[in-house]
């Protein structure tokens, strides 16, 4: 796949060449704070039926691409929707998240999942990306998404969310044999999904691993970091030119950890400063962020200042502009609207 001015923005910003502005996408951008989604929840009011019919998630994924043009129009799915193609029986229960009604906790469950096979399990994802390739054309880059192995692994074996993460840690820490082989068919169910993605479509593909960074870094380095290298380098040997993201929630302990996974974009996170992240990261890692979300509630000026000051801290290469994590339900959507008109008009110039 040769390199081509033709091909978005973001996407070229993630394989490393320079580009006249940073892309700017936000996590969460389809969602709760807009009225064009909680219109359509009424409508829809299951998660997975909004996720898992087409045309609604197509119609979902594509609501802030026609409001403000992102640069990264991103599947609208969930990190768990893989999960029922494993045998693991899940549901998504509105404002608390997954809820799995069986929870892993057995050699026999383990031993008992099923291979991944996307193009029976899910179906809708082909649909839903391809759509969007097609409404976006060259103007915007699709993004898929998936959770990683340790994450997973937190809600299939909790149950749920969790605050402590106290039966995951009570499996890793005393018996960790079961755990280390879930671990392991869930990333190959993962780079089995990734991949499917990238035929179906996306042109970059983000895992979240949004509960490592509830790890100490060297339990990081035992359940999290073996099993994103997995993930990536399974992707890699068939996908070699698809840039990976990778995002870690509370991430500011493990940056350096996370430039070991093989991902090509760090995501940093708010608590720790661009300027120190790319000193940690080091000059050939690219990265996306960190704007507080929170920051949207601020006035005009103050977010555009704060736009310029991340925007000046990441440099003029290998940064895609966008929150530490995902906008806020409760946030203005005029204020979105003036984060992507703001970072639009960049063009590299006051940075």
């Amino acid at each position: 796949m040769g390199i081509s001015s033709n091909d978005p923005l973001l996407l070229r910003a993630a394989r490393g060449e320079v580009v006249d502005r940073p892309p700017v996408w936000m996590m969460r951008q389809a969602g709760r704070y807009m009225k064009a989604y909680r219109d359509l929840r009424e409508k829809y009011p299951s998660f997975r039926e909004r996720s898992e019919i087409p045309e609604v998630a197509i119609e979902v994924s594509l609501q802030p691409w026609r409001a403000f043009q992102p640069d990264g129009v991103i599947l609208f799915s969930d990190i768990v929707t893989p999960l029922p193609g494993l045998g693991i029986d899940m549901d998504i229960a509105e404002g608390k998240g997954p809820i799995i009604h069986s929870p892993i906790r057995t050699q026999a469950q383990v031993d008992n999942l099923l291979p991944l096979e996307p193009e029976k399990s899910l179906p809708f994802i082909k649909t839903i990306l391809q759509a969007l390739r097609q409404e976006v054309g060259n103007k915007s880059t699709v993004l898929g998404f998936v959770g990683a192995p340790w994450t997973l692994a937190a809600y299939a074996v909790e149950g749920k969310g969790s605050k402590t993460y106290s039966i995951i840690k009570n499996m890793a820490f005393s018996d960790p044999t079961i755990l280390h082989q879930f671990l392991g068919k869930l990333a190959d169910a993962i780079a089995t999904y990734v991949r499917y993605q990238i035929d179906c479509g996306a042109q970059v593909v983000q895992m979240f691993d949004s509960w490592a960074g509830q790890l100490s870094p060297q339990d990081y380095e035992t359940f999290a970091l073996p099993y994103q290298q997995r993930v990536f380098q399974q992707v890699k040997e068939t996908h070699p030119d698809t840039p990976l993201i990778l995002l870690v929630s509370g991430s500011a302990g493990l940056l350096e950890r996370m430039a070991k996974s093989g991902a090509d974009v760090i995501t940093v996170d708010w608590t720790v400063d661009m300027a120190d992240a790319r000193a940690r990261l080091g000059k050939h890692m690219k990265v996306q962020g960190n704007l507080d979300p929170g920051v949207l509630f601020g006035s005009k000026e103050f977010i555009r200042d704060r736009i310029l000051d991340t925007v000046r801290k990441a440099g003029n290469w290998g940064h895609i502009l966008n929150l530490g994590h995902g906008v806020l339900p409760e946030t203005p959507e005029e204020n979105v609207a003036f984060f992507f008109e703001t970072a639009k008009q960049l063009n590299a110039v006051s940075c």
